[in-house]
């Protein structure tokens, strides 16, 4: 089982900064990826961004291309999204994920959020 603790969420105006952490633990960690995603209010759960675990190749949705940034720091075990140039439709509840797979797009182990607030 894999624990995983968000932190950094908060209130912020447009045009603003926060930053999101994800620390994760647990004796059988060994994720081939990790990923941010959020949950706007009325709205599907969507993928944000995503990062291997190994090479760290990273890959992002086109609404966020350009304005954030995943980063791990593997000693650690924690990811981080530095969102940038916030605007208010950046609005939601935002969750890190573990893809145990390389085979399995699923991810398989969930935080329980972080709320972020963007006003305009």
């Amino acid at each position: 089982q894999v624990q995983l603790v968000e932190s950094g969420g908060g209130l912020v105006q447009t045009g603003g900064s926060l930053r999101l952490s994800c620390a994760a633990s647990g004796r059988y960690f060994s994720p081939y990826a990790m990923g941010w995603f959020r949950q706007a209010p009325g709205k599907e759960r969507e993928f944000v961004a995503s990062i291997r675990w190994s090479g760290g190749r990273t890959s992002y949705a086109d609404s966020v291309k350009g304005r954030f940034s995943i980063s791990r720091d593997n000693a650690k075990n924690t990811v981080s999204l530095q969102m940038n140039s916030l605007k208010p439709e950046d609005t939601a509840v935002y969750y890190c994920a573990v893809r145990r797979s390389q085979y399995n797009s699923r991810y398989d182990d969930w935080g329980q959020g972080t709320q972020v607030t963007v006003s305009s």
